[in-house]
Order: structure tokens, then C-alpha cells, then sequence
């Protein structure tokens, strides 16, 4: 199954996604802070990452930016989320590099039909 790396800093969201992706049969890695997503994702190469926007040390913002500039993360799909769901955020989330964005609370379903349509996308073009 593909591997999702989840880099949510609040514990309650981080665990319930968490257990729901892995009941769904997806390995799930996990980063606290945006700092260690980066970390993580070099280390691990997982095939997609929902990436929480307002995280500490590196927000995901730039988390997002830096992961796209690196030859080895540039092709991993991001999807963005956020409890920012004023005009202009999904627009800023792809302008960093995300390539979905998801407002927070998560409704599960809908971020799961985000994550399947972008692994099949970039299982294509791989």
C-alpha cells in the first residue's frame, strides 16, 4: 500500500487521521512540525503527505516550498490543510506547491477522495 506521510502537530487530529488511514491499508509516517516533515519526507520518500499549514518551527507554508525544491520530494503530491478557509487560502496552498488543499474540520471522505485521486494521478506519471 502507498505511504502517507501526516505532518500535523495536534495530537487529537494527528491520531485520528492516523488510525483512519491505516484502517484504509495506507502505511502512515508522521512528522510533529514542519522542520521534521521536511526531514521525514527526504528520509522516507513516502508517495503523498497531507501537510497541516499552521505547524511550529516551519509552518507548512514554507515546509511545502522547500519540500518542492529538493529533486528528490519535488514529485510527491501535497495536499494542504487548513482551518484557514478564508478567500485566497487554497490559492496560496498551490502557489507554495501543494497540489489539493482540504480545510479543516477534516470531513474524512473528502480527504480521502483527494488522496486516491492524486496517488492515481502520480502513479501514472511515474
Amino acid at each position: 500500500m502507498p505511504k502517507i506521510l501526516l505532518v500535523e502537530d495536534n495530537e487529537m487530529n494527528r491520531d485520528m487521521l492516523y488510525r483512519r488511514l491505516v484502517r484504509c491499508g495506507y502505511t502512515v509516517i508522521v512528522a510533529t512540525d514542519g522542520m521534521d516533515g521536511v526531514t521525514v519526507a527526504e528520509a522516507e520518500l513516502p508517495d503523498l503527505i497531507v501537510m497541516d499549514m499552521s505547524l511550529p518551527i516551519l509552518d507548512g507554508w514554507e515546509a511545502t516550498r522547500r519540500l518542492k525544491q529538493i529533486p528528490e520530494t519535488s514529485n510527491i503530491p501535497i495536499i494542504g490543510c487548513s482551518a484557514h478557509a478564508m478567500v485566497g487560502d487554497r490559492e496560496r496552498g498551490i502557489e507554495a506547491g501543494c497540489d489539493d488543499y482540504d480545510t479543516k474540520p477534516i470531513e474524512f471522505a473528502r480527504l480521502l477522495g483527494k488522496i486516491e485521486k492524486l496517488l492515481k494521478k502520480y502513479a501514472r506519471n511515474s
